[in-house]
């Protein structure tokens, strides 16, 4: 069972993996979602992709958004998934968001991520597609 299944209150890990060193727009994120009532683990700037998926597993989250500005999500994202997989928990939902060309979504979508938003997505886009994403998935 989910969390949002138990609960009914969508759980978010928000992760800035990689070297980037820029974490507003993550921010910024984080604060929509707590503000439209899911719970947010934000982990912080600097973490690797194992670190990511072993918070995800510890806090039970129904979803990890990733955020990368420095050009390394084609690594980082489809790792992340990779591991989640390993460890069965291939329900986690995986988006991300950042400077991430258009170009490369398709590539990030094959390798499992659901969703990439890019500069100027607004928050309540994002918020919307978490409800019908993760709620339904969830049966929520």
């Amino acid at each position: 069972m989910t969390a949002v299944a138990a609960t009914g209150t969508i759980r978010v890990v928000v992760a800035k993996p990689g070297l980037d060193g820029h974490d507003r727009g993550a921010k910024v994120v984080a604060r929509a979602l707590r503000d439209a009532g899911m719970e947010v683990i934000y982990t912080g700037l600097h973490q690797t992709p194992e670190q990511i998926v072993e918070t995800a597993l510890q806090e039970d989250a129904d979803c990890v958004g990733l955020s990368v500005l420095s050009g390394a999500h084609l690594t980082l994202f489809p790792r992340v998934v990779e591991l989640l997989r390993a460890r069965g928990a291939d329900d986690i939902v995986v988006f991300g968001g950042g400077i991430i060309p258009v170009e490369d979504i398709p590539q990030l979508e094959a390798a499992g991520v659901a969703r990439i938003f890019t500069p100027g997505a607004r928050t309540g886009d994002i918020i919307s597609w978490l409800h019908e994403t993760v709620g339904s998935a969830a049966g929520a």
